[in-house]
């Protein structure tokens, strides 16, 4: 009799999936054919539609796939890949998904760090806009419009092309899709002049959850606020932002000291703390600790790196890091003037007197296997502190770290000015993540590398922000709280956008309920409507 039963069971649960199957191939179906009916006949859309019947799919998949751990656990593919060849395809993607009953996730960099904009446990597609990517820049205005697709790479090699002494504040990585960097902030070595990305948006295209084409002034103030910092892809589509130009001078200077613990490098990160965040808006001094094999008798060390950028000439910047940062003992020798454009190819990190034509490449080729984590720190880490950092990373090796530190412009914007809530009251954000290759293990170690990545994190909970531990939307962390790919529990959204958003969560849910109400655009991460009141 049980044997009968658990068969009766296995036959029922393989016809329901089949039945599931069957439903989602007619979906799928149904939505292929709806798309033409939505897109322009000037732009036939059948162009950009790729399924994994095409022999282009399985590469164009992997292609903006930036994490190899994400790529290499993916247990479902998407059911089609869109690349958007004009934005009448994006909106038919959304018209067509919401009425047959798929899932779109939305990707122009593939830089997510938990891969939310290539994978899904349900039945989805991509929608890809790496064929969006047209700057439009106006000098006279010192604005640009730049659609979603394009790269940060792109946009600083194109306002160099029309202006030596014109920039923008945003990211290090130079193939970074500018749709999804903006929505989640927008940081980089301008951040203490000119603020955040998003802090210098004045505009932008948003297609909602109908379909429709929204700039600022028709999708309303509190879509624009929630879309600058509160992540995209919870309240539409990215098409394009409309930015402002900030001024940067001819020549701006960076350098690159680095000190081993033999030489004063726990002392000086002690004394970096409480310097970084209060010097001159014109100068960011970024910190980066490293486990390092010793010279002299081969023993592991820690060597931290000193990484500055100065909107100004050396002579100036000496100065000021002498009055400031005597212990550094910065030395002229340390110092490279260059134009603001070269600039971004030294943060990238690319040799001295690479060409800039290089940003135009806008895919990542050196992908490794990672997963990130990210703390915001408002007090000074003490010595002690300092020194169980270091005895974590050497024991772990395979680790990049970051400490940006804050003040200057960061802490003149109030943490309601945008979605972005971690302005004031911060010394530095950091960024650990963990990486590994093939050759190390590949998929096989990722077990193995999050431990490390989760015991280093609670090592710092002492001395990081707490009630909540915040963290950055762009540095994506399934660890802090996640729901499933299709259904966005608010109770747990609560808690992890407590850690994105502080208080500026609960105003992004009731946007959220303004704009899409359905819930149609959500990810493990997304923002959900908020409940209505029950009476």
């Amino acid at each position: 009799m049980k044997a009968s039963s658990s068969v009766l069971s296995i036959l029922s649960m393989f016809l329901l999936l089949s039945i599931s199957l069957a439903a989602s191939d007619s979906a799928f179906d149904n939505f292929l054919q709806c798309l033409p009916k939505h897109s322009h006949l000037s732009n036939p859309i059948a162009d950009a539609i790729y399924t994994p019947n095409n022999s282009y799919f399985q590469s164009l998949y992997q292609l903006r796939a930036n994490n190899l751990r994400i790529l290499s656990s993916a247990t479902s593919k998407p059911l089609a890949i869109l690349t958007a060849l004009h934005e009448s395809h994006a909106q038919a993607t959304v018209v067509c998904a919401k009425l047959h009953g798929l899932q779109i996730r939305i990707r122009s960099g593939g830089h997510d760090y938990e891969g939310l904009s290539y994978t899904s446990d349900v039945p989805f597609v991509i929608l890809d806009l790496f064929n969006l990517r047209s700057i439009q820049i106006d000098m006279t205005s010192e604005t640009a419009w730049v659609q979603a697709g394009a790269t940060t790479g792109e946009l600083y090699y194109q306002i160099a092309e029309k202006s030596k002494v014109h920039g923008f504040p945003s990211g290090v990585c130079t193939t970074l899709g500018i749709g999804g960097h903006f929505s989640g902030g927008g940081y980089g070595p301008l951040m203490r002049k000119y603020g955040l990305s998003i802090d210098n948006v004045i505009d932008a295209q948003l297609i909602d959850a109908n379909g429709r084409i929204l700039n600022r002034k028709t999708m309303g103030e509190d879509v624009f606020w929630a879309i600058r910092g509160g992540g995209g892809t919870s309240f539409g589509i990215i098409l394009s932002w409309k930015i402002k130009l900030v001024r940067v001078p001819a020549k701006v200077t960076v350098f690159n000291v680095q000190r081993t613990l033999d030489q004063g490098a726990t002392d000086l990160a002690y004394r970096w703390q409480q310097v970084a965040p209060k010097l001159p808006k014109d100068l960011f001094l970024r910190l980066e600790p490293a486990p390092i094999t010793g010279t002299v008798n081969g023993n592991k060390t820690i060597q931290v790196s000193f990484i500055g950028h100065f909107l100004g000439q050396t002579g100036r910047l000496i100065q000021l890091m002498n009055a400031n940062f005597p212990e550094l003992g910065l030395q002229q020798s340390d110092c490279k003037e260059m134009s603001w454009v070269e600039s971004t190819l030294f943060w990238a990190g690319f040799p001295n007197g690479t060409s800039i034509d290089i940003l135009l490449d806008t895919v990542q080729d050196d992908r490794v296997f990672y997963k990130t984590k990210s703390d915001y720190y408002k007090k000074v880490i003490p010595k002690e502190g300092l020194e169980t950092l270091w005895k974590v990373l050497m024991d772990i090796e395979d680790i990049f770290i970051q400490l940006n530190p804050y003040g200057g412009r960061m802490e003149e914007i109030s943490e309601s000015e945008t979605a972005f809530a971690h302005r004031a009251g911060n010394l530095f954000k950091v960024q650990y993540t963990v990486l590994w290759s093939e050759s190390d293990g590949g998929i096989g170690a990722a077990e193995r590398y999050i431990e490390m990545s989760r015991r280093l994190y609670s090592a710092m909970a002492p001395y990081a922000s707490s009630n909540p531990r915040e963290a950055f939307l762009n540095y994506r962390d399934l660890d802090i709280g996640s729901n499933e790919s299709n259904n966005t529990d608010f109770a747990v959204a609560k808690v992890y956008g407590a850690k994105y958003f502080k208080n500026n969560f609960l105003r992004l849910a009731n946007v959220k309920a303004m704009v899409d109400p359905d819930n149609f655009f959500k990810n493990e991460q997304s923002i959900p409507p908020l409940p209505m009141p029950s009476h």
